[in-house]
């Protein structure tokens, strides 16, 4: 018949079925442990927290209760005002290790020691690092106490002090962090394009112009996960507090992931527990959904 036109459909043939099964095949273990490990966690999660639970005996259902007793606890306002603290100040990690990245990217002698000094922080375990800075703090025989003494200044009990106890713990906290943040700066330093710092030079490009327009803009993927991971840290800050000063004195250091614990653990609240970390959750995830936003938006 005339007028009439047909249009052939695709055939699938074996070998573009193989092509298109290929890549699921090699990502399917990552997704069967991404699912059982993470995903299945993050449910059970949110479900418990729907209940009243011991962690022993009968779960019972308590609906949205967890979630109103939370919102009218004042340890969890005081838990996420310090986490607000902590990630504000935990921003100082990424400049301070591009600073010191800067530094440290020189060839001189003796500069691979000096690398390895500020690489160690990070290589230590959070516990150790809780333990060193609380012997740093001792209001007795402490480091910090010795040197205020010989400037004739009154010791401070900075872990005993209600204002200053959380700022005590994010300076112990930064020091691992801006390691790790420097390690990752260092990695792209090594990857600059030596054409275009080259061609730089040639336009008259040096010192803070060199830096800002034409090495920090090739940092971009180290800033990425140098500012993500430090948000992730400051938001999951626990292992400092629970060191350093068990959320005291008084709760005024308590954090988010450290309530959860004791909710759950010395309070045998699993229920209320779950309730805490799923907020806590929540607000990693918007802030990194946000953050992702601002980066593909920034890309575009």
């Amino acid at each position: 018949m005339t007028g009439l036109s047909s249009t052939a459909s695709p055939t699938v043939t074996p070998k573009r079925s193989r092509l298109i099964a290929a890549p699921w095949l090699f990502l399917a273990p990552a997704i069967v442990i991404f699912s059982l490990y993470v995903l299945y966690p993050i449910m059970q999660s949110v479900w418990l927290s729907f209940f009243e639970w011991d962690g022993l005996g009968e779960k019972t259902w308590v609906g949205w209760g967890n979630y109103i007793e939370l919102f009218d606890s004042d340890a969890f306002y005081t838990a996420l005002v310090n986490n607000f603290i902590w990630m504000v100040l935990f921003m100082l990690a990424p400049p301070i290790g591009l600073l010191i990245a800067l530094f440290l990217n020189q060839k001189v002698t003796g500069i691979r020691l000096i690398k390895a000094l500020f690489f160690f922080p990070f290589v230590i375990s959070q516990v150790v690092v809780g333990l060193v800075f609380a012997w740093f703090y001792d209001p007795s025989f402490g480091l910090l106490t010795q040197m205020m003494v010989a400037m004739g200044f009154d010791p401070v009990s900075i872990l005993a002090d209600e204002d200053l106890v959380t700022y005590g713990i994010i300076a112990a906290g930064l020091w691992p962090q801006v390691a790790y943040c420097m390690i990752l700066y260092l990695t792209g330093l090594n990857n600059l394009d030596p054409e275009q710092l080259e061609a730089a030079r040639l336009d008259g490009a040096k010192g803070w112009r060199m830096l800002w327009y034409v090495v920090v803009p090739q940092l971009k993927p180290a800033t990425f996960i140098a500012v993500v991971v430090t948000v992730i840290g400051a938001l999951r800050s626990f292992d400092l507090v629970a060191t350093m000063t068990a959320g005291g004195p008084w709760g005024s250091s308590t954090v988010l992931a450290y309530l959860m614990y004791e909710e759950s653990i010395f309070n045998y609240r699993m229920g209320y527990g779950a309730a805490v970390a799923v907020v806590l959750f929540l607000i990693m995830l918007v802030y990194i959904a946000w953050f992702l936003w601002r980066m593909l938006k920034g890309e575009r």
